[in-house]
């Protein structure tokens, strides 16, 4: 069986990571001054949801970090890694990429994952589901609006180790 490095790239993730695009995924957002938008990405918003735990009196950006620490907490404690093992995927690299909203209450949303796998799709919705309502929701331009937020979940699948001598004997003895 595969052994599986589950090197969740979301603990090092400052939301500055996790709101990146590749070329092929930039969204251009233009939000006219005079209009008030009923969705916000989470990189422009001017206030961002406050997380259960992180003090709203903090800056942007320590309150983004804040969250996104908090979400990579979640993810990295409850992330099924032995998933991994039993898809049969390919050593290397895997990306499961998770976007969701922050409603005007405070609430997710609007979850949806791609990832190579159906099973790890629905594997990082759950995680997502396991995330609990804002303290506060985002607001742009004093009102409180939705916030759109992208996440990778990263992981190295190594592959298998050979076995040893001693584990290929219990191997035998398990099988006869």
């Amino acid at each position: 069986m595969r052994e599986i490095l589950f090197l969740i790239c979301v603990l090092n993730i400052a939301l500055v990571n996790a709101q990146e695009k590749t070329p092929e995924e930039i969204e251009i957002t233009v939000i006219d001054e005079n209009s008030e938008p009923e969705e916000v990405p989470f990189a422009i918003i001017e206030n961002v949801p406050v997380y259960p735990g992180c003090d709203e009196n903090m800056s942007s950006q320590a309150l983004k970090e804040c969250m996104s620490s908090q979400i990579s907490s979640i993810i990295s404690q409850n992330f099924n890694a032995k998933l991994a093992n039993s898809l049969d995927l390919p050593a290397g690299k895997t990306r499961i990429m998770v976007m969701f909203k922050i409603d005007e209450k405070g609430e997710v949303v609007d979850i949806k994952a791609r990832a190579p796998h159906p099973m790890l799709e629905e594997e990082a919705v759950r995680i997502i589901n396991l995330l609990p309502k804002m303290d506060s929701p985002g607001y742009f331009k004093d009102k409180a609006v939705t916030v759109s937020y992208s996440l990778p979940i990263m992981f190295i699948i190594e592959e298998p180790k050979p076995l040893s001598k001693k584990e290929q004997r219990r191997l035998k003895k398990e099988n006869r």
